[in-house]
């Protein structure tokens, strides 16, 4: 486990997931510096396969049994860990025809797939009703459109209806309901649109209420959970048909800063089991499923790049590396932070440094921006020319993410070990 024996007053949340042996990161079991070589070039992602397997384990065993597990999609599409989670969870949820392809190239059953989005187009539309996905439906023009498809088409649109419900999940990195959005449909217009779903003649498989999304608070997660069911067994008495899907969102987050815990999923496990069995009494046939992205997926992976120049600006020492916000935005801080703060970092290839081998220290990309920050004043091991520089926390909401053409700078490598 990583460890901080130099007692420096911690810049970010505390790393616990990833080895290290021989004063060098470890993930997957493999060297970084040894991973370097076998990937070809820096920088890179890389996604450790037994941390993702962990991590639903772990779900399995705090969360009712009942409970179904989806993977969303749009935190990592990378196709090798799309086909590694397929093994792992009940369903996908995508966001755009990619997406749809990368989940549908999988043994995941079409069925099972659920696409999301204020904008699909008549052509994705299109091929989400010949694939035979679920159609999560977020307004009544998309409704109708999808119901004229399938009519061109021959075949039955499988749909949820989206709800932008009428609160939000407070303590949320981003609140997805409660006020005006573009996604889904208010739900004080629901029942209306519920009723035109069973006219149009539409597949109606359920629900789909998402109120916010990188949460740390376990009781802040359970009441949104509450309100949520609350608000479906209001809604199922408008509903077209049987309600056999009731997908209520994630929220999980994950620690990134100072101060921050992980989520403590106890309390949130004690309310699903308090709320199923009235779920079953009201909506017999449902299947309840949290959707859940970065949760699943951010921990697991690093990004790596490589030290290229070394060099002192008024009394300041700045890492240049080869690797910045063009691709890993978020740890930039310009992916949603108001005020910047350090993602964990490490030099990989020096994570047993003594204490007297540490100097502050600015990490950067190459790009001609002062926004290409990677670590500002950081407290870390000396490094040289060379050296690699890990990112953690970047399992998802990287490269896909980012402005990857931003001064056409090649693309980041990704590997699954």
């Amino acid at each position: 486990m990583m460890s901080n024996p130099r007692n420096i007053r911690p810049v970010h949340a505390p790393q616990t997931h990833f080895q290290t042996e021989n004063n060098c990161l470890m993930v997957g079991g493999i060297a970084v510096t040894r991973l370097a070589q076998r990937v070809g070039a820096t920088p890179f992602f890389a996604y450790d396969r037994s941390l993702l397997t962990s991590r639903v384990a772990h779900l399995r065993a705090s969360l009712p049994a009942a409970i179904e597990l989806h993977y969303s999609v749009k935190a990592n599409p990378m196709p090798a860990l799309v086909q590694h989670m397929a093994g792992l969870v009940d369903g996908f949820d995508v966001a755009s025809a990619s997406e749809m392809r990368v989940a549908l190239d999988t043994p995941m059953d079409a069925a099972e797939v659920s696409f999301a989005g204020p904008g699909k187009t008549d052509a994705e539309l299109s091929q989400a009703v010949a694939a035979g996905v679920v159609l999560s439906l977020e307004s009544p023009g998309e409704a109708r459109r999808a119901a004229r498809i399938g009519e061109a088409l021959g075949i039955r649109p499988k749909a949820l209806l989206r709800i932008n419900p009428d609160f939000e999940m407070k303590s949320s990195g981003m609140k997805m309901g409660g006020g005006a959005r573009q996604f889904g449909v208010d739900a004080e217009e629901a029942p209306a649109l519920l009723r035109e779903i069973g006219a149009l003649g539409l597949d109606f498989h359920g629900l789909q209420i998402f109120s916010g999304s990188q949460s740390l608070s376990a009781g802040t997660i359970a009441d949104a959970q509450s309100q949520t069911f609350q608000l479906a067994q209001r809604l199922a008495d408008h509903a077209p048909g049987t309600i056999r899907l009731l997908n209520i969102g994630g929220g999980f987050g994950i620690p990134y800063f100072p101060g921050e815990q992980p989520l403590d999923l106890h309390p949130i496990a004690d309310n699903l089991e308090a709320w199923l069995p009235r779920v079953k009494d009201a909506l017999p046939e449902a299947h309840v499923a949290i959707e859940l992205g970065r949760y699943l997926v951010g921990e697991a992976g690093v990004y790596i790049s490589r030290v290229t120049d070394r060099k002192v600006s008024r009394g300041q020492t700045f890492l240049v590396t080869d690797g910045g916000m063009h691709h890993q935005l978020a740890a930039s801080g310009n992916l949603g932070q108001v005020i910047r703060k350090n993602y964990p970092v490490a030099i990989a290839s020096r994570m047993e440094a003594a204490e007297d081998d540490t100097e502050i220290v600015n990490i950067v990309g190459p790009l001609c921006t002062p926004l290409d920050i990677l670590a500002d004043r950081m407290p870390l091991p000396r490094a040289d020319v060379g050296d690699l520089v890990a990112v953690f926390q970047s399992g998802a909401y990287g490269p896909t993410a980012s402005p990857s053409g931003f001064l056409s700078r090649p693309p980041a490598g990704e590997v699954l070990v």
